[in-house]
């Protein structure tokens, strides 16, 4: 088989043939047409449709004796698309009436006979099978040498010039197979353009643009490509299969389009677009693959492939010196200071202290004493409801209630609950306390009888799963801190995830813990004789607030009973708490500002805490207004998120008035957009009966517990005041006022006066901490008796936290007293206010210019919602 294909190859090639010039008729073409169609349909199979395509091309072509006509017609076909490659050397435009003196006939004749003279006596070995349509020359020095005039491409010359036989002159087409080629797929061509008119001298005009010779033209083309395409062989040997593909699937290729055969412009040069492949080819801009060092391969490949060799070639990872080319001259740079930024000009501040704490004669020497003075003294006075779902009322403990049974629960974990004969817990040990947030009166009883027991409650979150990744760092805070018990409800303990033996499971990367419920059928009422030791406030641990910082670790803030009592002390003084006051409290009950007011400072004041839980905010935002309203608390204590939300169904509810509220604390004003909030909720609520002066914001850190709080309007403190400062000059640490008309402004109000019993002042935030000038922002630091002690068991992080030494510009330090860092950025404005613009958290750093996270909050909120800010971005 393969001798009859070169055979009739070289002879068909060489031989002139006069009578191909003609043109298919309108009948025929239409019939490749559908014979086309037919094989993309799948209607017939590869094999049935060359065999139809043969019949049908056959009686055009002259018969060349000895030779199959099958095979005949394939072959002449494939050559003639040689010759009208677009990138070949006969499609360029060459000077009229001037011919190659390879195409005179007597040297065609000659060929002709030497190569059929050679090729008989050569006994080739016949191929047992295709092994790929890739055709790779086997000699290099058979190529002639190129004497054209108009030849501009040696490469493309040799590309077209090779076959798989090493006869001189073999790739030269015939000029009469050329020429049939050209009239035939221009006799087919649906337009006629400059660019394919000069791409095939001697064309005729184009044919009227109709569907019917247009579906002519792309079958006919198609089928002369697809025939070059299936026609090439390989004798002596398969070069690599670039593809990746196999040789079988490779025989059935997706044919190109007709576009890449006819719409090739005048003097389009093949080199300009030539792409190299992983494994030494390269693509060619006619489509043509051909090894780099100039070995043609002529094939048609189809785009598929080609986006898979294109995928092949780019590298996977790049190469090892790309990892080391950085911009290291960007990063050894040093980052010049703009001399146009603006730099703070005020005078060096001066520490601002607070009031004095107030002398109260009757005051009770330590929390758990004051639990007991109103225990026994007040014992039906209401101390905690808490509600349900739905907002009713579930259970009111009274102060009564609460005394006896923090004492029945400290008794319990004392004297009833031992190891090896001997008591599990002892004064001073640590327990956590596992509540949820619905359940404030359990939390209440678990929290002042770890304090009657003097035991340190540890506060933290019901876990939810076994692998969470929040608990993990709870559990590394409970191993830390060497929690071997958890108090919890029983409603909370089923709920928790259990393991095989029935037993609550041990959570990832929590010690092992004994769980003890605190309901009352559990605990024990305590001997006649026996009485809780009721202590004065000292520097013992009094509890343990678990705060998780922006890296996500947790970590424990040691409170001593000392800095508990003062910071009561001081709240009370602050807000003006009295007796029997109620206050209502949206926020969480085991931690910051929730624990101080509605745990803490109310049982010292014998004020009754209405518990407003989480997951009735969610079903009834309105609900903790309601409540004002119905229990006329004279105090509510919030966040900016609780009144944002109360805005959005306050429409639902009519009958409400606040009038009774004498002071509104908002517990997060220190964030930027806590403004925002206020001021749309003065404006809704102002009609009934909520006064502008109730709203105080205050700023406080976990650390430094409570730093500045706004005072209710009855104390004659100055009037709230508002701050429009640049936010180019904050980015610069720089306090710059500006005005609300532009959009590069940032609006802030104050958060009252210092704690009293406090000695604040701004630090610079890196390196020294030197004291601010008075237009400078820095970290507030706060000196105390009522902030944190201690990160427990972190002493590094401790010192530099609870520990710093301020000092002036000389380097001398402005007072004996330590200092602890609220991670609060601000400065002291007019009358003494503290005006809080970010926090240490969410500092970022760009450029030399210092920006803040809470901004990009407050400038989200601080447009219209439903003009720029769109679903889903």
């Amino acid at each position: 088989m393969a001798e009859r294909n070169s055979t009739s190859l070289i002879t068909m090639m060489l031989e002139p043939t006069p009578a191909i010039g003609m043109t298919l008729p309108a009948e025929v073409r239409e019939k490749l047409a559908e014979l086309e169609l037919e094989l993309s349909e799948g209607d017939i199979t590869q094999k049935g449709y060359e065999k139809k395509r043969g019949k049908l091309l056959a009686p055009y072509i002259p018969q060349i004796q000895g030779v199959d006509p099958s095979l005949q017609i394939d072959n002449r076909i494939q050559a003639s698309s040689q010759a009208a490659l677009p990138g070949s050397k006969h499609n360029k435009s060459r000077v009229p009436n001037t011919r190659d003196e390879r195409f005179r006939s007597d040297l065609h004749t000659e060929a002709v006979q030497a190569a059929l003279a050679k090729y008989k006596e050569r006994k080739m070995p016949m191929p047992s099978k295709r092994r790929s349509v890739l055709v790779q020359s086997s000699v290099e020095a058979c190529t002639p040498p190129d004497t054209s005039s108009a030849s501009e491409d040696e490469g493309s010359l040799r590309r077209q010039g090779r076959l798989a036989t090493s006869t001189p002159y073999q790739g030269h087409g015939h000029p009469a197979v050329e020429h049939w080629f050209n009239r035939v797929i221009q006799g087919s061509s649906t337009s006629s353009s400059a660019s394919s008119t000069s791409s095939h001298p001697g064309g005729r005009s184009a044919m009227n643009t109709t569907t019917h010779a247009a579906l002519n033209a792309n079958a006919a083309a198609t089928a002369l490509a697809d025939l070059m395409a299936h026609t090439q062989l390989d004798n002596h040997s398969t070069p690599p299969d670039v593809t990746g593909l196999s040789e079988r699937s490779s025989l059935h290729a997706e044919r190109p389009p007709v576009a890449s055969v006819r719409g090739v412009p005048r003097g389009y040069n093949h080199q300009a677009n030539v792409m190299e492949t992983a494994d030494g080819y390269e693509w060619r801009g006619d489509g043509s693959l051909s090894f780099l060092d100039g070995v043609p391969v002529n094939s048609r490949v189809s785009s598929k492939i080609q986006q898979l060799l294109n995928t092949l070639k780019r590298p996977k990872r790049p190469p090892l010196r790309e990892f080391f080319v950085d911009d290291f001259e960007e990063l050894l740079d040093v980052q010049q200071p703009d001399p146009n930024q603006p730099k703070p000009e005020g005078q060096q501040m001066i520490p601002l202290e607070g009031e004095p704490l107030g002398v109260v004669t009757n005051w009770p020497p330590s929390l758990p004493a004051a639990l007991q003075r109103w225990g026994t003294t007040q014992p039906k006075s209401p101390c905690l409801t808490a509600l349900d779902n739905s907002g009713k009322p579930v259970y009111t403990l009274t102060y009564g209630k609460l005394w006896t049974r923090s004492q029945k629960l400290a008794y319990t974990l004392l004297n009833k609950l031992s190891s090896r004969n001997e008591p599990l817990l002892t004064p001073g040990d640590r327990v956590a306390l596992v509540f949820p947030n619905n359940d404030p009166v359990m939390f209440m009883v678990a929290f002042y009888g770890c304090l009657l027991a003097e035991l340190v409650p540890v506060p933290i979150e019901v876990p939810l799963t076994r692998k969470d990744a929040g608990s993990q760092q709870i559990g590394f805070l409970l191993g830390s801190c060497g929690v071997t018990l958890a108090l919890t409800t029983d409603a909370c303990q089923k709920g928790l995830p259990k393991a095989q033996t029935g037993e609550v499971a041990t959570f990832k990367g929590w010690p092992r813990l004994l769980w003890f419920v605190t309901d009352g059928k559990h605990v024990v009422k305590p001997p006649k004789d026996w009485q809780p030791t009721v202590r004065e406030a000292s520097n013992d641990i009094a509890y343990i607030e678990y705060k998780t910082s922006k890296e996500g670790s947790t970590m424990g803030i040691t409170v001593s009973h000392s800095a508990m009592l003062t910071h009561c002390h001081a709240l009370t003084q602050a807000c003006g708490y009295t007796e029997a006051e109620t206050i209502t409290n949206v926020l969480d009950f085991k931690r910051e500002a929730g624990l101080w007011h509605g745990v803490l400072t109310s049982v010292m004041n014998r004020m009754h805490v209405i518990s407003i839980p989480y997951s009735l905010m969610k079903v009834n935002p309105l609900s903790w207004i309601q409540k004002v309203h119905t229990y006329k608390a004279r105090v509510a204590v919030v966040k900016s998120r609780d009144m944002h939300w109360s805005l959005l169904a306050q429409r639902d509810q009519r009958d409400i008035s606040l009038s009774s509220l004498r002071m509104l604390i908002v517990a997060d004003g220190a964030n930027p957009w806590s403004i925002s909030s206020c001021d749309a909720f003065l404006n809704v609520f102002q009609a009934r009966g909520l006064r502008p002066e109730v709203i105080c914001p205050c700023a406080s850190s976990s650390e430094a517990m409570t730093v500045a709080i706004r005072r209710p309007p009855e104390m004659g403190v100055p009037p709230p005041g508002k701050a429009v400062l640049s936010m180019g000059g904050l980015s610069h640490s720089v306090i710059r006022v500006d005005t609300e008309e532009k959009l590069s402004v940032l609006t802030v109000q104050d958060v009252g006066q210092v704690m009293p019993g406090a000695l604040v002042c701004v630090v610079r935030v890196e390196g020294t901490p030197y004291l601010c000038q008075t237009d400078e922002v820095g970290e507030i630091c706060v000196s105390s008796g009522s902030t944190g002690v201690a990160y427990y068991g972190l002493l590094g992080i401790t010192k530099n936290m609870f520990e710093t030494i301020p000092v002036t510009m000389s380097g001398l330090p402005i007072s004996e007293r330590a200092f602890t860092r609220t991670s609060l950025l601000g400065f002291v404005g007019p009358d003494n206010l503290v005006f809080v613009v970010g926090k240490m958290e969410g500092l970022m750093v760009v450029s030399g210019r210092r920006h803040n996270a809470d901004d990009v909050v407050a400038t989200a909120l601080a447009v219209e919602p439903m003009k720029f800010v769109y679903r889903g971005r």
